[in-house]
């Protein structure tokens, strides 16, 4: 066999070359090539930051010194040998758990960082294989190696500049190996092209949630440069916008002229302009007679530097929404009709009396939710409620000790939060909106228990003695017939607020307005029952309101609508005039012959007396009242809503006349829906003075065009107000959080 062997002067130790070559040999061999590759890689920065202290070597086999029996790996800090299986392992025991006596006295590098390259390189190794004997630790000239390189490092802040100067080497070694990102795939001119189209979409539909100076961000530059797009400005922006409003007015106008004609929305007037937050901005749509909603314009009330704390004169917004008909088409006979929100309705009425052929009628949303004002005014319980209310709030807010009874016993009721801190009876003090009076009688009844628990416990005695009024509260609180007042005016409330929501999310027609109050009477007459309330008196606030909601197209739409006829004991399928008053079957007649010219009034009549006694084919008329049940809801709907009217354009064309009054009739709406812009775009509209300039204005109601086109486009209709968009429904709590200040509860 033979043999060589060579001194290492460094280390005084015997390097054998290996005669036998075993697989066992092969093994060992292999294992310490790799361990010294890794090592010699994280030595120059590019592996793990142990690599600097700890040193593959090969352990000889006792019994044939020539041949290696095992890899280990020596700590170059205190010479102690570990086993080579688990490098990172025998670092994080051995190192970072302060295992090596001398470890301390160097830098530890982060573990979170393993491209750090290591403070304390060792000297550079021979590429030959090393023998070592396990145990040997008396290299004196290595300690000395290390004790040199300690005292270089003896800096003039100590410990803690170690790390600094760590982040230096770092930030030298990268500079030194680094070079040039090769160029990323060049894209063509259309692919930049759509891309940026796409950009500009998404910066348009965002409708002022991404702002302008956002453009000229240093990390959004860089990214559009990384991706190989060119850097947008505000200008280049700016000069899209034309375009994209362009072929969306283009888009609109062109469904516009398809249709035959169309109702106006209205939607905006009620607001204050900041005075209670409000948006100070008029929307108006357009609904089709297929169901099609297009934007049409937006309109900022005060613009230009007016005074925008004021209401709006009914002149005033007379003047904006005939303006708006005549602008939406060149023949203003088209528009059939403006639904509108909570206004003076005599701009309405003005209107409707000028223009004949136009039904003009208020939104449902606000009929329906100003009742809580009528009750309210009219209705004693609903007053005396809430001024009992008042007094129990009052007491615990103004009266320390009361108040710390009643979180004494709050903190032991399971069903509370101890979080909530003071009682949530403490906060609704001031009624200064729906909302808040809804929230107070909920608290109320939810604090029952504990309330009737803070009266009856013996500290509250001495409450009794130093404020006359704990006595009457007590009073209050211990009698059953205050919480059935209570809870009788909370479901009242609830009664209403579901039906105004159930409302703003259906959005119905015209022709549902008469059955959708009977079922609020209804409703309303099963809370009398429950409560004992006398139905005289409900039925009377609830006769004023409707009375003064009321418009004579519900009875006509309800008549003309094949969805309500009702079959008889022929089996014919006739409308329902038995379910209208004698001043309703007038309102009728009299609208009818007012939509129509006179010469063809007596036609009308005719035709409608026809249809009163014949109906519609049974076969048609059960087809359009064909239900299927609402996936989201769980409610039965009609399957088809325009089947109503597409009835009469194509199997009632015997009814000439009458057939023109029911198409016109039957698609409008009874709400009125509008673009709802989110605060932080108005925030910015009003803050940037975009507003009060011609050209800052025109931008702004072109971005909201492109906004509200595309959301209604999508169908993306929603009445959540944390979105930064909303589009389709009613004002949500808005016109009732009016309604108790209105009712000068406070």
């Amino acid at each position: 066999m033979a043999e060589s062997k060579e001194l290492h002067n460094d280390d005084k130790q015997l390097i054998v070359a290996t005669s036998e070559d075993t697989p066992a040999v092969r093994n060992v061999n292999k294992r310490y090539e790799g361990l010294s590759a890794v090592r010699a890689k994280a030595i120059k920065g590019k592996g793990a930051w142990y690599w600097a202290h700890l040193e593959p070597i090969l352990v000889p086999n006792p019994e044939t010194i020539d041949d290696p029996k095992a890899v280990k790996l020596r700590c170059n800090l205190c010479e102690a040998v570990f086993s080579a299986s688990n490098p990172s392992r025998t670092a994080s025991e051995h190192l970072k758990r302060k295992m090596c006596p001398k470890f301390d006295s160097v830098l530890k590098p982060s573990s979170s960082s393993s491209s750090l390259p290591p403070l304390l390189s060792p000297s550079k190794q021979n590429n030959r294989k090393r023998f070592a004997s396990v145990g040997t630790s008396n290299n004196c000239h290595r300690h000395h190696h290390h004790h040199q390189q300690q005292q270089h490092l003896l800096l003039s802040g100590g410990k803690e500049d170690l790390g600094p100067l760590a982040m230096l080497e770092d930030s030298v070694k990268k500079l030194k190996s680094s070079k040039p990102l090769p160029p990323g795939p060049q894209l063509t001119k259309s692919q930049i092209d759509s891309a940026l189209n796409l950009l500009t979409d998404w910066f348009y539909e965002s409708y002022g949630s991404v702002s302008f100076p956002s453009l000229d961000h240093t990390k959004f530059k860089a990214f559009m440069n990384q991706v190989g797009l060119p850097e947008v400005s505000q200008d280049f922006m700016s000069s899209r916008l034309d375009s994209k409003y362009n072929d969306a007015k283009f888009e609109s106008e062109v469904k516009l002229r398809d249709a035959e004609f169309y109702q106006l929305v209205s939607n905006g007037w009620k607001n204050k302009i900041f005075g209670h937050g409000e948006e100070g901005l008029v929307k108006f749509l357009v609904n089709l007679p297929n169901g099609t909603t297009l934007f049409q314009k937006a309109h900022f009330v005060g613009a230009g530097g007016g005074d925008t704390s004021m209401a709006v004169p009914a002149t005033y917004a007379e003047e904006i929404m005939w303006e708006t008909v005549t602008g939406t088409c060149n023949v203003a006979q088209k528009c059939v009709g403006i639904v509108a929100d909570k206004y003076k309705s005599k701009a309405l009425r003005n209107l409707e009396n000028r223009n004949h052929w136009m039904v003009n009628i208020t939104c449902q949303v606000q009929g329906i939710g100003n009742l809580i004002k009528d009750f309210s005014k009219d209705l004693p319980l609903f007053k005396n409620v809430i001024d009992n209310c008042l007094k129990v709030t009052s007491f615990f807010n103004n009266n320390s000790q009361a108040r710390s009874i009643l979180n004494k016993f709050r903190s032991q009721e399971p069903g509370f939060s101890v979080s909530f801190g003071v009682s949530p009876l403490l906060h609704c003090e001031n009624l200064q909106n729906f909302s808040s009076v809804a929230t107070m009688l909920e608290n109320i009844l939810s604090c029952a228990r504990v309330l009737n628990l803070v009266v009856m416990d013996d500290s509250y005695k001495l409450v009794v003695m130093e404020d006359s009024r704990g006595a009457e509260v007590a009073e209050m609180i211990q009698n059953i017939r205050f919480w059935n007042d209570v809870e009788a005016i909370n479901t009242l409330i609830k009664v209403i607020r579901s039906m105004v929501e159930e409302i703003e999310s259906e959005r119905p027609l015209v022709g549902q307005c008469l059955p959708l109050w009977e079922d609020l009477r209804a409703k309303l007459k099963d809370w009398c029952v429950k409560f004992s309330i006398h139905e005289k008196v409900v039925e009377k606030i609830i006769e004023r309101r409707f009375k003064k909601n009321y418009h004579p197209a519900w009875s006509a739409a309800f008549i003309l609508d094949p969805v309500y006829l009702l079959r008889d004991a022929s089996g014919k399928y006739l409308p329902p005039f038995k379910c209208l008053t004698c001043e309703q079957e007038k309102d009728v007649d009299n609208l009818i012959t007012c939509l129509v010219s006179r010469e063809e009034a007596h036609i009308a009549l005719m035709e409608l007396m026809k249809w009163r006694s014949e109906g519609l084919d049974p076969l048609y008329a059960q087809a359009v009242q064909v239900k299927q049940r609402d996936p989201v809801t769980g409610k039965m709907k009609i399957a088809n809503p325009q089947s109503s009217r597409l009835v009469w354009e194509t199997i009632l064309k015997d009814f000439a006349i009458l057939g023109k009054i029911a198409v016109r009739l039957l698609f409008l709406h009874a709400t009125s829906c509008g673009f709802k812009c989110s605060w932080s775009f108005m925030r910015w509209v009003w803050g940037q003075g975009q507003a009060q300039s011609r050209v800052g204005l025109e931008r702004v109601q072109k971005m909201i065009f492109i906004a509200a086109h595309s959301k209604l486009k999508k169908q993306e209709f929603g009445n959540d107000e944390e979105k930064e968009a909303e589009l389709i429904g009613g004002e949500d709590d808005d016109m009732l959080n009016e309604v108790f200040v209105d009712a000068h509860l406070l």
